[in-house]
């Protein structure tokens, strides 16, 4: 039996020849006594700068001495080679194992919302077969080869972790033939009651027993009018929490517990935007190929006021006070699997052409369930529209690490004094809610009546007054 021993030695030397030359010296003073059952491998690694591997092998006979151990090895030469498997997968011949592949730095675990495939299904290379979702994000877990689904290892509901693996697929199997049933099947149905009924029939009558009447059971007790009458249990339905609305859930009340909320309101008269929104929106998408909104004239307008007021984009830690000096603008979307917060990063240097282009594919992807975590980590002030649904007038909650949210709500046309004449115009409510144990009152009105101000009109951020 041939003893095969691989060792793997990295040198930083930039040179292989000193090593050839110092082994050539050491095979000219052994005896060349080797039997040919006794073959030891030795494999030799530099990584010298950005050089790939370079590997010395030479023969050695037996009885060799290297500092003072005796050694039996022989040294030839061996071509490897390096076999690529698809990552997420492993391979057992026919069959793949599907896996659950790396969630995320800051995720440990996911439940699997649902398959997509099922027992029987054909599914190609790449092709999402399940989704799982975590804290954060809906991640799909996609076939690592081109298959038929053989057999679901777990339940739709499970906790999986990464590397767990999660299904089978057979490359030769048909999509017709016969796969094995999941474990999420259920189990065959029990036998008809109508075979058990003709069963009695055929008993003979002797065997049966004349029926004693059962004496009826007293009446329930009727209520008393005190008593709620609470409708029955039949008439609910108990449905688990997703991870997501969890941690949503968690979040907003560690947020409550937590800061000093106080929120301030007041009124924006929306015409002088809306007309600019007007009287350009078709030359905007003409030249930026994305529609003009509102919501990138109040980034704007946060942006702004956040460098008059820059204690609105701090935030508190330990017995410290942190000062961003970058601006961060989170923007609340909600889906119909719970609301989710991306960021637009470093909002100061963007104009009004990226940042709508910025909130189109947060809102494409936020619709699709495809945001990264990275798109939603962080953020220094957050904006949420819930004027979108018609919402008059809310008190939102800080989105923790962030020490104020400014809430936008719908836009209602309001009898108002103007030059001394009562004029309808569009009006609507704005809030921010605020830590005041970062943010005294007096910064948080200097805030919000900056945002009034250049939201009425626009063009104090070209004269940057």
């Amino acid at each position: 039996m041939f003893g095969v021993i691989r060792r793997r030695v990295a040198s930083g030397s930039p040179s292989p020849l000193f090593l050839g030359q110092s082994v050539q010296k050491l095979r000219s003073g052994l005896s060349v006594t080797a039997r040919a059952s006794s073959i030891v491998e030795k494999q030799i690694a530099f990584h010298s700068g950005e050089c790939g591997n370079v590997r010395s092998l030479c023969h050695i006979s037996r009885g060799s001495w290297i500092k003072s151990k005796p050694m039996r090895e022989v040294f030839r030469q061996e071509a490897t080679m390096q076999t690529w498997r698809r990552p997420f997968s492993s391979d057992n011949g026919d069959s793949v194992d599907v896996v659950v592949p790396p969630l995320a730095e800051s995720i440990s675990d996911g439940t699997l919302a649902k398959f997509l495939k099922r027992p029987g299904d054909r599914v190609n290379i790449d092709e999402p077969i399940a989704q799982i979702e975590t804290d954060k994000v809906t991640i799909d877990v996609s076939s690592p080869e081109s298959g038929v689904i053989f057999k679901l290892l777990v339940n739709e509901g499970d906790t999986v972790e990464p590397g767990n693996k999660i299904a089978i697929i057979s490359r030769s199997a048909d999509a017709t033939t016969h796969v094995a049933p999941s474990e999420t099947t259920p189990e065959k149905a029990a036998p008809q009651p109508t075979q058990k009924i003709s069963e009695e029939k055929k008993a003979p009558k002797a065997e049966t027993s004349p029926v004693t009447e059962k004496p009826k059971a007293p009446p329930a007790p009727q209520s008393s009018h005190s008593e709620p009458q609470l409708p029955p249990k039949e008439r609910e339905r108990r449905v688990p929490m997703t991870r997501l609305r969890k941690r949503v859930a968690t979040r907003l009340k560690d947020s409550q517990n937590t800061f000093a909320m106080l929120t301030t309101f007041n009124e924006v008269d929306m015409t002088n935007l809306m007309k600019l929104r007007a009287d350009y929106k078709d030359a905007f998408v003409e030249k930026h190929g994305v529609k003009l909104g509102l919501m990138s004239g109040f980034i704007k307008a946060a942006v702004n006021a956040l460098q008059y007021q820059p204690i609105v984009n701090a935030v508190i830690d330990g017995d410290d006070i942190i000062y961003r000096d970058y601006i961060d603008i989170s923007v609340a979307v909600g889906t119909s699997k719970g609301l989710v917060v991306p960021v637009i990063r470093n909002a100061d240097t963007m104009n009004f052409a990226e940042i709508e282009k910025q909130i189109n594919t947060y809102a494409k992807k936020a619709t699709n369930g495809t945001l990264s975590i990275d798109e939603m980590a962080g953020g220094t002030l957050t904006i949420s529209n819930g004027g979108v649904y018609g919402s008059l007038l809310s008190t939102p909650i800080i989105n923790p690490p962030q020490s104020a949210i400014l809430g936008m709500h719908s836009i209602v046309s309001r009898p108002m004094v103007v030059g001394g004449n009562v004029v309808p115009r569009p009006m609507m409510y704005v809030a921010l809610t605020y830590d005041h144990r970062i943010i005294d009152g007096r910064e948080a009105v200097f805030f919000l009546r900056r945002i009034k101000d250049i939201v009425e009109d626009p063009r104090r951020l070209l004269l940057d007054i």
